[in-house]
């Protein structure tokens, strides 16, 4: 037998060398961390500073006890790709950050149980694909983060017991998740708000939560002093035209499709304006000029000439210090009514007949009334008119003698400014305004008006409510503070705070709708005139 050739002997030194290399690997392989116990293929920490970077590559369980950490933070385990489960329970940490699992992608069991959690970041749990079950359960939720969930598709078993969920709309999202998911929770209680404390979260619907609220956004500030304002169609366009005192003006704005803005239409000018009220008969346009000083008028678009003219003049005898204009139809036929508020005018009815306006009726001498509210009461025209020497007064129209009758007045409510109306569900409702006082909300109970609810005020000089769709709110303006913005909650029957605006000295409030959009316009006596837009905003998100 002869003995081995070169070439047996280099394959005996390589492979002897490979056995050394071999041994030097498992030789570097990572050590059982300190604070942690290693068997197999789990390993146990416990009062741990912070989460280690390495593990013996056949470890797939982890669990974390008693640790000190604060948080687990973004790719903590990044360096054990193989882990397949992973629990945390009796640790101080109480946040999870983002992609706080991230390079876990065998996970299938998750327990993050009996900690402090009060906090998970919405991608907290991203790139878990293959996770099975995941615990949250004995934590200090109160929420979770929309989606928290979204691309964990593996999912069957989600535990949130113990925690103290306030089921409101930031919640909305997870009964909608549970409807189409096919992962299976256990019951959970919610801790609040008080319309769900108690219920079953796994019982409530997407539709148990009310998560459209609103708000008037400021748009547009106007640099001029307004007194009243009101919105009007015409043409099929809209328009907005302010009564300015100082100026001597009505101004009207219109609508910039391409600039989204207000900007002139036209002006009227007049002296001492308080009141330019538009009136459209017959595709005809008159606005009623009340004016302080001079007298008042009526002016008429001319539509050829593009622009006002005045037609006619209103009686000074009776119109002495005009207050307040309302237009109405009654059977087809159009009038409107000044409130006079000196203390020797009267306030007055004017009715077309198809050539001008005309006195129709005077309903009463020196009473110095300040705003006039048409209205109908169980079908029938009605007049409220509100004075500074009287309580309110209300005024039923007589179909057979065609005039106003007196039917009642407002019990208990001296000094009232101003009455507007509204409606909730088929019900009457007025606003009463005073300055000084408490302005009062009261309901029409089929005899007459009852308080609802009462609204301290200072400074109030408009009591104004607003219908947006299923919205209804009211605006109480002050000279004094902050306007407050009220909306109707109907559930309880009354109005609740919603917002409050900066508004100096508001006069009058009106809507007006565009391209979609709702406009609230306020007119300031002492400062810029102010136009809000409605919002919707959706809590849930």
């Amino acid at each position: 037998m002869g003995y081995p050739g070169r070439g047996w002997t280099l394959l005996v030194w390589v492979a002897a060398v490979s056995l050394v290399l071999a041994d030097g690997r498992r030789v570097r392989q990572p050590r059982c961390p300190v604070g942690c116990t290693c068997t197999k293929d789990n390993a146990l920490c416990e009062n741990v500073r912070t989460v280690p970077h390495a593990f013996p590559s056949d470890v797939v369980s982890l669990s974390f006890v008693k640790s000190g950490f604060n948080e687990i933070t973004g790719g903590s385990f990044v360096h054990t790709p193989a882990l397949q489960l992973l629990l945390f329970t009796a640790n101080s940490f109480d946040l999870i950050d983002e992609d706080a699992f991230l390079g876990l992608p065998h996970l299938e069991y998750l327990f993050i149980e009996n900690n402090r959690i009060s906090s998970i970041s919405p991608f907290a749990f991203r790139g878990l694909k293959s996770l099975i079950h995941l615990s949250l359960a004995y934590n200090n939720l109160e929420t979770l983060p929309k989606d928290v969930f979204k691309g964990m598709d593996a999912l069957t078993k989600v535990d949130l017991r113990g925690n103290n969920l306030i089921c409101d709309c930031k919640l909305k999202w997870l009964v909608e998740w549970m409807h189409h998911t096919n992962a299976t929770l256990d019951q959970i209680y919610c801790s609040g708000p008080p319309t769900h404390q108690g219920k079953k979260l796994n019982d409530l619907l997407p539709h148990s939560f009310d998560c459209i609220a609103s708000e008037f956004a400021s748009y547009q500030s106007m640099k001029f002093e307004s007194i009243s304002v009101e919105a009007f169609t015409f043409g099929k366009d809209q328009y907005v035209v302010f009564a300015q005192p100082f100026a001597g003006t009505c101004s009207f704005l219109e609508w910039d499709h391409v600039e989204m803005t207000f900007r002139t239409y036209d002006t009227i000018e007049s002296t001492s304006t308080v009141v330019c009220k538009p009136m459209v008969i017959d595709n005809h346009l008159f606005v009623i000029v009340a004016q302080l000083f001079g007298g008042s008028h009526i002016y008429k678009r001319d539509i050829s000439a593009n622009k006002f003219i005045k037609i006619q003049d209103i009686d000074i005898l009776k119109i002495r210090k005009p207050n307040d204009i309302e237009t109405f139809m009654i059977d087809g036929e159009s009038f409107f009514v000044i409130a006079d508020s000196s203390k020797a005018g009267s306030t007055t009815v004017y009715k077309w007949n198809g050539n001008g306006f005309y006195s129709h009726q005077s309903l009463h001498p020196w009473y110095r009334d300040t705003d006039v509210e048409y209205l109908e009461i169980s079908n029938k025209p009605h007049l409220v008119l509100s004075s500074s020497s009287q309580r309110p007064v209300v005024y039923q129209w007589n179909r057979g003698q065609k005039q106003f009758d007196r039917r009642t007045d407002i019990p208990d409510m001296e000094d009232v400014f101003s009455v507007k109306h509204f409606r909730v569900q088929g019900e009457l409702f007025i606003c009463l305004t005073r300055f000084i006082g408490d302005s009062k909300v009261m309901r029409w109970d089929g005899a007459m008006f009852k308080e609802v609810q009462t609204f301290p005020s200072r400074g109030s000089m408009v009591f104004q409510p607003v219908s947006i769709g299923n919205w209804q709110y009211a605006i109480l303006g002050s000279d004094y503070s902050l306007t407050q913005v009220y909306q109707w909650d109907t559930k309880r029957g009354q109005f609740v705070p919603s917002q409050e605006l900066n508004i100096q000295a508001p006069r009058a409030f009106s809507l007006v709708s565009i391209d979609d959009r709702v406009f609230l316009l306020a007119s300031s006596f002492k400062g810029k005139t102010q136009i809000y837009e409605h919002l919707m905003i959706d809590l849930s998100n």
